[in-house]
């Protein structure tokens, strides 16, 4: 049991040290804390004990000092749309709201750079720059904050051209555990000196310090760009003409799959006139006019190869708009085929040649199962979801988790990973030893223990044997 601060209970004690800080940004109304017991997933929900709204990393800083001194759990909470139960406080403690942090600090469009506070969104930022030029690419397709993307190292629909979040991050300002802050990286694209700081928090999701603020390359807006839909009567035709345009280096900016299930999904739920509900590829090229109509021609014509039926290109911003917010409802459009169901996502990625292999596979073990499940995801790197519809029957969800976790264990025995981006949270945590091993896991302890002595950010996640101890479902 954490050490009592002055005789009271150390989370009382908090709070009230909290409300000379922030006066009433700190709350114990149980709504605000039942908003806040739970991300996207299907983790049981617990609530915190209290919800802090923080508004600058100097008040991030102060309170993990209190919580730190008085051993309190923290867990900090952005948009809280994680699908692996990362926002989840398993011990309870004090959430961390970081969302009223939405300024963009600094833009520097002749460097191509910006900072940004950890609560400002994709869509907000690329508001802010729609009339330089410039826009960040990094889409997960939700509205999450960009501190959010880092914690769980974000991917997305851009990330086969743009890559990750990772790979945006210039550096951070992050609070660590005992109250300090500190800085990592700079504006520079390159530095040979000391440790990657800025990478270790990257993708560690809360567990290590509290990010709060971040430095972000820019890119500049394509000359142009043009969306396509290519449509085929197989699966694995459309997996294979992915496997096909990466290995050929064609620059596609995006790649999106949607199987049979998940396009009479969209296309009931999004209208997507002159699509049929068969397995179908969203693609996205940038560039110039010429290398643009270049990189059409030659995936066509892949795709044909590969037994496409048809192949519809949208250049006018609105149809394209409208053909990429159907990719980014997906999520919803599959909750709409048995209204009242939950959402379980799987999340696995592969080595881009078992691609085929891996998606087919998992196809084969989703019809096994019985339950109605639609694949769907970014593989042209290999990323790939499965969105299971958990049935209301009494072992409806023990069943689509026997289903993740086969999902899963395909990826692995391939080669790859059980998750390119929805991160490990709760729900991955059992597969890390698998992947990484004994010693690599040890190492990451290590690291955890020296940043977070006391276990206080984020308890319960990561790692493989810590459980998730009296968790009790909000009322």
């Amino acid at each position: 049991m954490p050490e009592d601060m002055g005789g009271a209970h150390p989370v009382d004690s908090v709070i009230s040290a909290a409300r000379k800080l922030l006066g009433e940004r700190i709350s114990t109304n149980r709504n605000i804390r039942e908003q806040h017991a739970h991300g996207e997933d299907t983790q049981p929900h617990v609530l915190p004990d209290a919800v802090a709204f923080v508004e600058n990393s100097e008040e991030v800083a102060r309170l993990l000092g209190l919580c730190h001194s008085a051993g309190v759990p923290v867990t900090a909470f952005g948009a809280g749309t994680s699908l692996e139960g990362h926002v989840t406080p398993v011990l309870s403690g004090i959430t961390l709201d970081l969302s009223r942090m939405r300024r963009v600090l600094e833009v520097n469009a002749a460097d191509m750079d910006c900072f940004v506070e950890a609560g400002v969104t994709r869509q907000q930022l690329n508001a802010h720059l729609r009339d330089q030029g410039l826009f960040f690419p990094v889409d997960p397709g939700s509205e999450c904050t960009i501190g959010g993307m880092c914690a769980t190292r974000a991917s997305g629909t851009n990330a086969v051209r743009y890559g990750t979040i990772r790979d945006n991050v210039l550096g951070l300002t992050v609070a660590l555990a005992d109250g300090r802050l500190i800085r990592t990286g700079g504006r520079v694209r390159k530095s040979s000196t000391g440790y990657d700081l800025t990478r270790l928090f990257i993708g560690s999701e809360g567990t290590l310090g509290v990010i709060t603020e971040i430095g972000l390359r820019l890119h500049g807006i394509p000359e142009a760009i043009v969306s396509a839909a290519c449509q085929f009567p197989m699966l694995s035709g459309a997996v294979e003409t992915v496997v096909s345009v990466m290995q050929a280096g064609i620059p596609v900016a995006r790649i999106e799959l949607l199987d049979e299930v998940q396009m009479r999904a969209s296309i009931a739920y999004s209208n997507l006139p002159g699509l049929a509900e068969i397995p179908t590829l969203f693609f996205e090229f940038h560039g110039t006019p010429v290398a643009v109509a270049e990189q059409v021609r030659v995936t066509e014509e892949i795709a044909r190869d590969c037994g496409a039926e048809r192949f519809t290109q949208a250049a006018d911003a609105e149809a394209r708009a409208h053909l990429w917010k159907a990719r980014h409802d997906a999520y919803w459009a599959a909750l709409a085929l048995q209204p009242g169901c939950r959402i379980l996502t799987a999340d696995a990625i592969v080595p881009i040649s078992r691609l085929t292999e891996a998606v087919l596979a998992s196809r084969e073990a989703i019809t096994a199962s019985g339950l109605t499940g639609a694949i769907l995801g970014h593989v042209g790197d290999g990323n790939f979801h499965t969105v299971i519809i958990v049935p209301s029957e009494p072992d409806g969800l023990a069943r689509a988790w026997a289903l993740d976790r086969t999902i899963v264990g395909i990826a692995l025995g391939l080669g790859g990973s059980c998750s390119g981006e929805h991160g490990v949270g709760i729900g991955k945590r059992q597969f890390l030893e698998a992947e990484h091993g004994q010693e690599a896991l040890a190492v990451m302890r290590a690291i955890k223990s020296a940043l977070d002595p006391r276990g206080i950010l984020n308890p319960g996640k990561i790692f493989p044997d810590q459980t998730n101890p009296g968790v009790i479902a909000v009322a």
